[in-house]
């Protein structure tokens, strides 16, 4: 770690943890990785519904970045209509019992979390 601390302090352009939480930091790769992960291959249009509240466009640019950073691949079928199936490389399936591991702590944490989250807001609240 203390290679990365040395990167990150002198160049955070070259910061590796940068690069990666800033990919893994938005509101749906994680979900996307994960569902991946449980189910396997995956159509657009099932992602689109698994997911439910992303809407096309986001979900687009997203798999897109997952599939430039190696995480999945796309696989488009010269059907009528085309069909396009998205699966987690072995990169992607590498990242998955990272994910677990962060999903049961904040499944253990969750309510301390949000106790705290109360007593900030109702401390700044009192502030004003």
């Amino acid at each position: 770690m203390k290679n990365n601390e040395k990167i990150c302090e002198n160049d955070h352009s070259g910061c590796p943890i940068r690069h990666i939480l800033d990919r893994f930091g938005d509101k749906w790769s994680i979900l996307i990785i994960s569902m991946l992960g449980h189910q396997g291959k995956m159509r657009f249009n099932e992602l689109n519904q698994h997911i439910g509240d992303i809407s096309q466009k986001m979900l687009t640019v997203t798999l897109r970045s997952l599939e430039a950073d190696g995480l999945l691949t796309r696989k488009l079928f010269p059907e009528i209509p085309p069909r396009v199936e998205y699966e987690l490389t072995d990169l992607g399936r590498s990242l998955l019992p990272h994910i677990e591991h962060l999903a049961q702590w904040a499944e253990q944490h969750m309510e301390s979390i949000m106790a705290n989250r109360k007593k900030y807001a109702q401390l700044r609240e009192s502030l004003k």
